[in-house]
């Protein structure tokens, strides 16, 4: 489905003043009805994100860090059992997986001698049974499974919508008996850059000649698109532009560009 530049915008106004939990989402889909839930999921993490991108630094200050190990401490002092870590982390307005990651490296370098790697962090946070303190361990375990749109549960379920997109594509591909490439393929031949699918054929959609397709399982916005094209989208262009060149070094017009398909 695709939205129109203000209906986006409504959305994406409404998130301003809603925190990030699946009861503002439910709340989000009484508002938008007509949109679907993975719509709107995709909106509400990409407007999150940027939120975070924007506030990322005051958390990560040695002054925040330490008062925030410090009220985690008192609180589990009190109650241990209670979700400390996730009521801080909305109270400053903190991604949960984000302050969880905050507090188990504070936690580990006043207990280990050297400090944590980012391997043996990440690795607790997948699986916080590896963390030495119980309470913690708890803490963490509950700020991952509540937090839906960072840390490593969100990760997992991004790649499994992802790669279902693909085969998806694919099957749609092979059901209107079209030629392509996918990316095995691809870099079977040695390229490093590649597309989701390579038409060996190109195809005419809307007036637009399309040689490859890019499956993002998310949604569309401008500044995604934008990063998309200086990350991904150009190399592949430029690809086809010298793979379209003529024996006379001279390039043929190419209209080619980026589609991004929405499948239900």
């Amino acid at each position: 489905m695709i939205l129109t530049k203000a209906q986006y915008e409504e959305i994406a106004q409404c998130l301003v003043s809603v925190p990030p939990t699946r009861q503002s989402l439910r709340k989000l889909k009484q508002r938008f009805p007509s949109q679907s839930q993975a719509t709107l999921l995709s909106i509400f993490s990409q407007e999150y994100q940027k939120h975070i991108k924007r506030t990322h630094a005051k958390h990560h200050t040695p002054e925040a860090i330490e008062s925030y190990y410090q009220r985690y401490l008192s609180g589990v002092g009190k109650n241990g059992a209670a979700p400390v870590l996730l009521e801080l982390a909305n109270e400053v307005d903190y991604a949960p997986s984000l302050m969880a990651r905050i507090i188990l490296e504070r936690f580990l370098q006043g207990h280990e001698q050297t400090p944590p790697s980012k391997s043996v962090i990440n690795s607790m946070l997948r699986d916080p049974s590896q963390i030495p303190d119980g309470v913690l361990a708890n803490q963490v375990y509950q700020c991952i499974v509540n937090d839906c749109c960072y840390g490593p549960l969100v990760d997992c379920i991004k790649h499994a919508i992802g790669y279902e997109h693909e085969v998806l594509l694919r099957d749609l591909l092979l059901k209107k008996n079209l030629s392509f490439l996918d990316e095995d393929q691809l870099r079977a031949k040695g390229y490093d850059k590649t597309p989701d699918f390579i038409l060996q054929v190109p195809v005419a959609v809307e007036g637009h000649i399309i040689h490859w397709i890019e499956s993002k399982a998310s949604f569309g916005d401008e500044c995604s698109h934008h990063a998309y094209l200086h990350g991904q989208f150009w190399s592949y262009w430029n690809r086809t532009l010298i793979q379209e060149r003529p024996e006379d070094g001279r390039c043929r017009e190419c209209s080619c560009q980026a589609q991004e398909l929405e499948m239900e």
